[in-house]
């Protein structure tokens, strides 16, 4: 490539690109400054020819003008106040500075401010360890430290959003909740791999997604939160050089990115007709070109559920094979970047486009038994897939998305619905359903379920706002294109062929509630069994909220809960155990034929990439009061956190 570290603009070439020429241009600072010849000189007698203006020393000697008397500075109408009774004014002195006793008051105040930023200091040490980060966590993390900050950042920024969507949120500089997260962590230190490095990120997985780009920085997998082009300073043979560690490629540059190995990506810069530089992040993927050392690559992806946003995903390490320039579309000249994949990593990119074309219909899914077992019953269709034996179907059942209650086992609440008009308004609190959800909205404007709680109460049938009304989330049937499938050892799962965010909704625990579970029945949810506690919600501390809402991811359920969906239930029939699981349950209440009624609902715990299987915690039984059997089965999770067994 044209350029070195002298050359910082780049002509665009008529012809081939002659990559070992280095032109020799001497800096600014070398260049011998040139005076005015003796015809344009000033005089002798200090004045200047016609055209110059005078100026020292060329010009006349600057004569010194006599200091002006000094006047003593008047006070500010501030600094005056009325003294309180029996408090002496301070007195001034007659020169108008301060006495010995407004020094002291000053010095004072200067120590106060500096106990205030000690205060402050001690305060980011203590909120870091709210969530157990060391300072080794935030240097290097790993798998746990990695999930424990993106879920501290995605907590703070839903309950943000949920204050914004009420509009109780002071108006400042930074409006988007997800910076003002991103700020926060940044600011008192929850974050981790700080440590600048070259190739992999501990703790982050090929095919991790994210949904902001400040997810990438509180993660260490890239620290700009705009730029496209992450880079480092190394010590070089013989000077220091730069050297590029990730891209994202988001789609704001033409860059060329169907290929699921091969990326052509452009340099940045040149937005308004100029020529790209070859400074900073491109002289940086220059650098790494000739290195050839491993640079981190992220795709920003269209989000299935919002075409107006992006996921980036993570997909893998790549080298820089090659550089050339070309003639960009607003005529200047633009670096293009050859990546190539280094083989051996998991699929990530192409597996997303070949899911693409499985739902798009150009290819057929391997292993596919049934297209839609729901029959129509859900608004996306839910296949049915077995790559790994010959076993053609699960036992029969019937698929029903709700619950079925049995006479016996009905024991209903006082029932209580809204009058709101069209849709219930965040803040709102002449809404019942916002008053009985303790003053809160449950949900984000985009249908994120904001924090767990001991009950959600969502508006009902009977309700009078509209039925597009958020407050019905768990109520309007499955969001994504789901796939029942064959595990090689745990019998069915269940799998999503798109991305899930963290905190969208899933699926009810459909099926039959039953007084007691039985024997021989594996397709059981039991309220009374115990579950390992988590925190999923907010940390108020980090906002400067005085209380605390620990409590409040206990659940507070009127009535022990059984459902069997042995006979009839829905996809959560399929999910399996995991004692490390990327679900959870929340119980959500709704008025039903004049009562209201306990549903079981499934949340994402965390950022869910296509085809991971979706996995609950089944909890342990033989806590006080439950009516499940005893017994246990082996838990083949495979998770670093196994208990051995479950149910």
């Amino acid at each position: 490539m044209q350029g070195g570290s002298g050359q910082s603009s780049m002509p665009f070439p008529s012809g081939s690109i002659d990559k070992t020429r280095v032109y020799d241009v001497k800096p600014l600072r070398s260049l011998d400054p040139v005076f005015p010849n003796s015809a344009q000189a000033p005089s002798s007698d200090g004045t200047c020819p016609s055209g110059f203006s005078p100026f020292f020393p060329f010009g006349a000697p600057q004569v010194p003008q006599a200091s002006p008397p000094r006047v003593p500075m008047p006070t500010p109408i501030r600094a005056y106040r009325i003294p309180e009774p029996g408090e002496e004014t301070p007195a001034r002195a007659s020169n108008g500075e301060s006495t010995d006793n407004q020094k002291r008051a000053a010095s004072n105040k200067s120590r106060s401010s500096q106990k205030k930023a000690k205060k402050s200091q001690d305060l980011q040490i203590d909120v870091s360890s709210l969530i157990g980060l060391s300072t080794s966590d935030r240097e290097e993390g790993n798998r746990d430290v990695v999930n424990v900050v993106l879920m501290t950042f995605d907590g703070l920024r839903r309950r943000l959003s949920q204050l914004e969507d009420a509009k109780e949120l002071t108006p400042g500089l930074v409006k988007r909740a997800d910076m003002k997260a991103g700020n926060v962590l940044m600011s008192t230190g929850i974050r981790t791999n700080m440590k600048k490095r070259i190739g992999g990120v501990p703790g982050v997985e090929v095919g991790d997604i994210f949904y902001f780009r400040l997810e990438l920085c509180v993660v260490g997998l890239h620290s700009q939160s705009m730029g496209g082009i992450d880079y480092t300073t190394i010590r070089g043979e013989y000077e220091d050089e730069a050297v590029a560690l990730g891209i994202v490629s988001s789609g704001k540059y033409d860059d060329h990115t169907e290929d699921s190995n091969i990326l052509i990506y452009s340099g940045q810069g040149g937005e308004k007709g100029d020529d790209q530089k070859l400074e900073r992040g491109n002289l940086a993927l220059d650098r790494s070109s000739r290195r050839k050392n491993e640079v981190r690559v992220i795709r920003g992806m269209k989000d299935p559920a919002n075409p107006n946003s992006k996921v980036y995903l993570y997909d893998g390490l790549y080298k820089v094979q090659d550089t050339w320039i070309e003639k960009g579309k607003s005529g200047g000249g633009v670096f293009k970047y050859k990546f190539e994949r280094i083989p051996g990593q998991a699929s990530a990119f192409a597996l997303w486009k070949s899911i693409e074309k499985w739902k798009a219909g150009v290819t057929s899914r391997t292993g596919l038994i049934l297209p839609d077992i729901s029959s129509g019953a859900e608004k996306f269709p839910v296949s049915l897939v077995n790559d790994v034996d010959g076993e053609k179907a699960p036992g029969y059942f019937t698929y029903l998305h709700s619950l079925r209650y049995s006479k016996s086992s009905i024991v209903p609440l006082a029932p209580d619905r809204c009058n709101c008009v069209k849709d219930c308004v965040p803040g709102d609190l002449n809404c019942s359903c916002i008053r009985r959800n303790e003053g809160d909205y449950p949900y984000t404007g985009n249908g994120i379920l904001v924090s767990r709680k001991p009950l959600v109460h969502e508006c009902g049938p009977l309700c009078q706002c509209f039925p597009t009304c958020k407050n019905r989330i768990s109520q309007t049937g499955l969001k994504y294109h789901m796939e029942v499938f064959k595990t090689k050892d745990r019998g069915w799962g269940l799998r999503s062929l798109d991305p899930i965010r963290v905190g969208t909704f899933i699926c009810e625990y459909a099926g039959e509630v039953v007084d007691r579970a039985r024997d021989n029945d594996e397709y059981v949810f039991d309220t009374t069994r115990n579950f390992n506690p988590f925190k999923w919600n907010y940390e108020p501390k980090l906002l400067e909220e005085a209380s605390t809402n620990d409590a409040s991811e206990e659940y507070n359920i009127p009535s022990p809960l059984i459902i069997s969906a042995k006979n009839v239930g829905n996809v959560a029939r399929f999910m399996n155990h995991s004692c490390s699981p990327n679900v959870f349950w929340q119980p959500v209440v709704y008025e039903e034929n004049n009562q209201s009624f306990v549903h079981i609902v499934f949340f994402a715990l965390r950022h869910i990439p296509p085809l991971t299987e979706l996995t609950y915690d089944y909890g342990i039984a033989g806590s006080a009061g439950s009516s499940a059997p005893k017994w246990r089965r082996k838990c083949l999770c495979g998770s670093s956190k196994c208990r051995g067994s479950f149910g």
